[in-house]
Formats: C-alpha cells, structure tokens, sequence
C-alpha cells in the first residue's frame, strides 16, 4: 500500500543467479517501472508526476545528467529515473516518531537499501552529544547549533562544506559563496570521486574540462566509441540517443571488461520496434578490455594511425596543436606484446578497430568511471585526446570528447564555483560583485577532507546532499573521521548511511526535492541545471512539499549565512531566498557564459554554454592550442592468484541509493553481496559457483580490507578480472590509492584475493 514503509530489513545473503541478459529495457522496463512507482506513489500521483519529468515545463530528473533532444517524448525519462522520482515522490515519512522509536545504534545496523526505503524526512532532527537517537529540533536552534560550532573554529579551515551533485545552481552559487565569505575553500564534491580525473586531462589537453559534443552531434558521428561506461544501467536515456545514432548509419565500439545487456540490444519502450521486436543491437565490435588497459589500447590505435598513409588531418596538427613531435616519437614505440599483455585483446580485435576509426570522419569517444577511476586515469583520457587530435576530431561537427556525467547537476556545480582550487579569475569575479576578499589559498577535496577529518584538522562536516559516508573509499577509516568531528550536518530528503555515522553532535536537514513546490515571499521558484553536455535549462516542480517544515536548498544556505555572517555580511542574503531571480542575476556577472541568465533561461529549453574548443576550434590551454601528450603507458597488474577488481552499480541502483536488490540485466535477483569472476579464474582458484568467499584487497600500507561473505557468480568477466558493487566494496578502497593529479580513488583497479568463506 502507498505511504506504507517497509517493516524489516530483508535478508540478503542468498541472491539468486540466472544466466545474464543479452538486451536492455522494452516491455519488462515498463512493467518494473510501473510497479515501483505506484508502490511509491499511488496510481494517480505516479501519472502526474512521470509525465512532467524532463519535460520543459517540468522539473530535471533527479538522476543522471543526460541531455534531453529539443523534441521530447511524452514519457521522456529511463526506469532509473523513474525509479527516483519515486522515491522522492513517495508517499512514505520518516517522522519524528520514527526517530524516537529506532535510536542511531539501531539504525548503524540497517542496510542502505532499508534507510532508504522508510520515505521522505519532514522535520529538522538533531543528536545532541551523548545523546541515544534524533530528536526535532526548530530551524532557528539548528542554525544556531551550526554557527555556534563554526564559530568556536580556530579557523576556518577547519570547516568542510561538502556538495552532491543533485544541488541546483542557485544553491550551489549560494553555497560556496557562503563558505568563501566564511573564509574557506575546503569545497569537496562528488565530482572529487567520480570524474576529476576528465576535467584534470580535459583541461589541460583542450583548455576546458568539460565534453565537447552537443547531443546532436551524436546522431552525425560515423563512429562513437563507449569506453568504459554501462548507458544501460548508468544512463539509460543514451541509448536513445545510440539507436537513433545507429539509424543514421554510425558505428559504435564497445570497450569494457563487461558485456552489458544494453550495448548489445537496446529494446526502445517508446516504439513498436522497442516493445514488439528484436530491438536494435548497438555494438557492432566489442573489446573486452582488462581492467586499466585502456591507455595501452589508445595508444596503439594512436601509433596505428600514424603509420597509416593520409591518415592524419595535417592541417589540423599543424594549425591547432601543440606537442605532435613529441607524441609522435612516443606513440611510434608502442609495443604489441605490452599492448596485448595491457589489454588482453587480440592482435585482429585492435586493428578492427583501427579500420573502424580510418574510415569514420567523424568520431566521438564517450566514457565514464570505467576510465576516470584508476591510478593512471588522467593520462589515459589524455591518450584518448591524442587519438582524436590526429583525425582533426575535435572542434568538428560530429566529433569530440563526451565524458558522460552521473549526478543531474554535478557539472553545474563545478560551473557555480564548488571546486576547492577555484581559478583567480572566478574568485576576482567574486570579490569585484560581492565586495569582499575571499580565500586564495587552495581547500580540501574529498580525500584530502577524510584525512582531515581523521587527524583532527577539520572539525565540522556539513553535506549538502548526498550521502558521503557511503559514496567514499576506505569506508572503516572514513567512518572513523567523521565520528572525530565536533558535528555533522547533512542537508537531505531521505535517510542513509551518512546519518547514523555521525560526529559528537549531529544534524540532519529536510529538503524539498526536485519534484516539489517551491514558494518563496515572492511567489513559486524554480531552478537551473546544467546537463553533462553544457546545456543550463530550468526546473519547477509541482507536488506539494512532502512537509510544512522542509526548507529550499537556497533558503538553508541564506539563513544559515545570515546566522553564521551576522550585520557583518553585505550579501543580500534575504533578497536572494525571497525571488531566485536575483541569484541568477549576481551568477550572470561573475560566472562566464550565463550573461543575461534569467532571460535566456526562461525560453523552453534554455540555452548552451560557450566552449571554446567546439564552437571556436580554439584552444585556451596554456600554450593557445590543443596540447598532444605523451605519458608513460602504464596498467595494474595482479600477482598469481590474484584478480583485479573493479567497484561498479547493480540495475536496481543509482550511485548510494538502493532502489532494489536485483540487478535484472545481469541475472542476479534478491541480493547485493555477489562477485562476477571469470570461470576459467574461479576454477582456478578453486570456487565453485555459488559457494562463498571473502574479499581481502591487497595495498602497500599492509592493512586488511576486507569484505566478508560474496556469492561468487561465473560470469563472462575478462579473464584476470572480477567485478561487485558497490558501497558495499568501498571498504576495499584504500584513502591513498587515488589518480595522480586529479586524487580521484580508484575504485577500478583493486588488487584481491579471494578466501573461501562459510555460506553462514
């Protein structure tokens, strides 16, 4: 029944496994859809609510970052999606009763999936020291709480203001001008986690460390590679956008240790073909990759092209880059038998790939956390630049780089300001509109904040949104910072991990959601995001708030800086909480590309940000040109008897949030604690499928991670390579294995060894 919260924590030590699925979506994505939604929301407020999803007069879905095409289907949004609509949409509440009657060591010992499960939280709740479970607790003595905490700081730096990628503009422009008037730039995100590691090689390769490519360009691509990455899973929508690509005549190269149901056959629910047919299959030559061996195969297509009469686009190199002599020298090195100990591909499979590349003009290469989470991350996105460098693909229509984001708005984020080494530029932007000095020195991203937090140099942890706990590596060393703060503050809609791993003292601080009303003095608000290809579009939601008491995320930004701030402050903080409009204008004055914000946001649709790159061929690199590259090859190797592992999500899942306890497209049904691994490895390892084992993750500090008590599942992975999901796995991540330069864990390329374990 809608409104009514699950009662116990299901049992999840027993997933039963059928063979993997071969195609993604069509009538079973409809059908699981539906159900989740209506036990969410009712039948009713599901119709309402899916319709306006992604729509231009709606609200952004709550997921992804995939772009919408300019002509929007009526159901314009993926099973995920739907899927987290639902939750924040559900008719289920988390009240203050709940919380007196499940104390924190209670909840320590539910499941992610369980928290998340109970609905919608709708009063502010505070942990005082000592103290056994939340009480409520009035806005104005939460403020209070807060500033009273930051004030007794010895500096501010001792502060972390943490951001999830779910954050609007307005917020996220509030937020970290609060923190730097305030005095700090310890602004963490989850882009620290997920892809740094693009913006990092981007920005110094091309000059901007975003995407390239509009969705358009997509459908006009002879060729697109996917590396690294599960549209299928991750970012349904997109294989939307490779049928229709896939009709125009493109090819499409998979590389991945996984094959994934949805590169290979994609079922479109939104047409005949879809719901009645055979679908369209995607792929048309998938590499399965080892694990990190993406650079040593990029650069071997790279010196393949070079060695390839005419097939350079000379004109190109000579007129808009910067560094060929070098690379060139480099890549004309690489090594076969290196290349195919790195990749663990055949020799046939690469140059197939290469005759692919020859004859498209046109190519993009997309790709996700299966690149930007690995120790060598950052050079190898910067191999994949090298690559497109030497056909002229990037600045071409049809062409580019296409980092496909997670989290709706963690691009806008960046955009607005939360980064913790913000460039001079923005920050004298800053001072010029606001009239006061912010910092200069650089802050903490998310690594470095756990440390912090760990040695006692950060003592206050405040999240607006998320859930980082959970979301960030070595999960036993994490848990232990954050119960070493003074207080915790997490801005939230919904329970999880985060809340009950808190520090002496503790907040949590209901939000509106994406789908809700947003009534200011003023009138009805709404807001902006920023999609992962750079299009800034609007958001307004239309149910009623799931409380009286939730609170905007601009409004908690105001009235925490007017409390924190005082007459000190010059920033409008209250004109800026009564009408948006007035954040937008300060954004259109200090943030480049959002000149006249509000009239261009306000047409259907909204508008593209500027990128020099795609729409100039320039190039505002250092040296005024795309920069080519020329880093060692590296790739992680495991001893014998031991496997790579790399973290990644079920189909019932987004990021932290737990949506279910299968994973249809993989065949896994009612459990969470399975490892895929090849079964030529499993059998040499002596593990039968079904029996159990613990994972014990091998690092050079001689410290034990383990997981205990995995399903092991034969699974067509790459031989020498195993995969499970996470957070549950996070605990194998070690803090200080992270990708040089951009300090992003890798959670891609774990060295285990696998124990047998009793089933019980």
């Amino acid at each position: 029944m809608a409104g009514k919260p699950p009662t116990g924590d299901p049992v999840q030590d027993a997933p039963d496994v059928a063979a993997p699925q071969h195609a993604a979506a069509g009538l079973p994505a409809i059908a699981h859809t539906l159900r989740v939604a209506q036990k969410q929301m009712g039948v009713r407020r599901t119709a309402l609510t899916l319709l306006k999803v992604n729509q231009k007069d709606g609200f952004d879905c709550p997921g992804c970052a995939w772009p919408e095409p300019d002509k929007r289907h009526a159901a314009e949004f993926c099973e995920n999606g739907a899927k987290a609509v639902a939750e924040e949409a559900t008719l289920r509440r988390v009240t203050p009763d709940f919380f007196a009657a499940h104390p924190v060591a209670d909840l320590a010992t539910r499941s992610g999936y369980w928290l998340g499960q109970q609905g919608r939280l709708t009063h502010p709740m505070y942990l005082a020291e000592g103290a056994a479970a939340y009480e409520p607790v009035t806005w104005e003595r939460a403020f209070d709480l807060i500033a009273e905490e930051l004030h007794a700081l010895a500096s501010p730096d001792e502060a972390v203001f943490y951001t999830s990628g779910r954050t609007s503009n307005e917020a996220a422009f509030l937020y970290q001008l609060f923190a730097r008037e305030f005095g700090t730039n310890n602004l963490p995100d989850c882009s620290n986690m997920c892809h740094e590691s693009s913006g990092s090689a981007l920005t110094e390769t091309i000059g901007v460390g975003k995407g390239s490519v509009l969705l358009e360009d997509l459908y006009r691509a002879d060729l697109i590679i996917v590396a690294g990455q599960n549209p299928g899973t991750n970012h349904p929508r997109m294989l939307s956008a490779l049928e229709k690509a896939k009709a125009g005549g493109t090819k499409i190269i998979t590389v991945n240790p996984l094959p994934e149901a949805g590169m290979e056959r994609f079922k479109n629910p939104q047409n005949a073909r879809g719901l009645a047919g055979g679908g369209t299959p995607l792929t048309d030559l998938f590499l399965q990759i080892r694990l990190g061996g993406d650079q040593a195969l990029f650069r071997t297509l790279g010196r393949l092209v070079l060695e390839t009469e005419g097939a350079l686009d000379t004109d190109f190199i000579r007129e808009h880059t910067h560094g060929f002599e070098e690379y060139e020298r480099t890549a004309r090195a690489a090594d076969w038998d290196e290349t195919l100990r790195a990749t663990g591909l055949r020799r046939e499979e690469i140059e197939e790939a290469l005759r692919m590349i020859l004859a498209s003009r046109r190519t993009v290469v997309c790709w996700a956390m299966g690149l930007t989470q690995h120790k060598h991350a950052v050079p190898t996105i910067k191999e994949v630049v090298n690559l497109l460098l030497l056909r002229g693909d990037i600045g071409r229509p049809g062409a580019g780089v296409c980092p496909v984001r997670g989290h709706s708005n963690v691009q806008g984020d960046r955009t607005m300001g939360i980064f913790e080494r913000p460039s001079a530029a923005f920050l004298d932007a800053l001072e010029k509109e606001f009239g006061f000095a912010p910092p200069r020195e650089h802050g903490l991203d998310v690594v470095r904040a756990i440390r912090a937090l760990r040695d006692g140099d950060a003592k206050v942890f405040f999240a607006m949104g998320g859930n980082f706990v959970a979301a960030s590596p070595d999960t036993d060393v994490t848990e232990a910072a954050m119960r070493r703060a003074r207080l915790t503050v997490h801005v939230s809609t919904k329970l999880n991990r985060s809340h009950v791993v808190t520090g002496a003292r503790a907040l949590i601080l209901p939000t509106l959601g994406r789908t809700e009303r947003d009534r200011q003095s003023s009138g009805d608000q709404f807001v902006t995001v920023e999609d992962s290809m750079g299009m800034v579009h609007a958001s307004r939601g239309r149910l009623e708030p799931a409380s009286p008491h939730l609170l905007s995320e601009p409004a908690i930004v105001c009235r925490l800086a007017r409390r924190v701030l005082g007459t000190e402050s010059t920033t409008p903080w209250e004109e800026f909480e009564a009408d948006y409009a007035t954040i937008r204008d300060r954004v259109s004055r200090v943030v480049p590309g959002f000149e006249d914000f509000n009239a261009r946001v306000a047409r259907p649709g909204g508008f593209t940000l500027p990128h020099a790159p795609r729409d100039e061929r320039r190039f505002p690199t250092a040296t005024g040109k795309a920069n080519f590259t020329a880093a060692p090859v590296e790739y992680p190797k495991a001893p014998e008897g031991r496997l790579l592992l790399q973290t990644l999500r079920s189909h019932d899942q987004y990021n932290t949030t737990i949506y279910g306890l299968d994973d249809r497209y993989r065949g896994i049904k009612n459990g969470r604690r399975v490892v895929l691994v090849n079964p030529d490895d499993a059998r040499t390892l002596g593990l039968a499928d079904g029996t159990y084992a613990d994972l014990v993750s091998e690092w050079t500090d001689g410290t034990e991670r383990r997981a205990p008590g995995f399903r092991v599942v034969h699974y067509p992975t790459t031989p020498g390579c195993a995969a499970a999901y996470y957070p549950e796995t996070n605990v194998l991540v070690p803090l200080d294995h992270t990708a040089d330069t951009s300090n992003t864990p890798a959670s891609k390329s774990l060295v285990i060894r696998l124990e047998q374990a009793d089933p019980a």
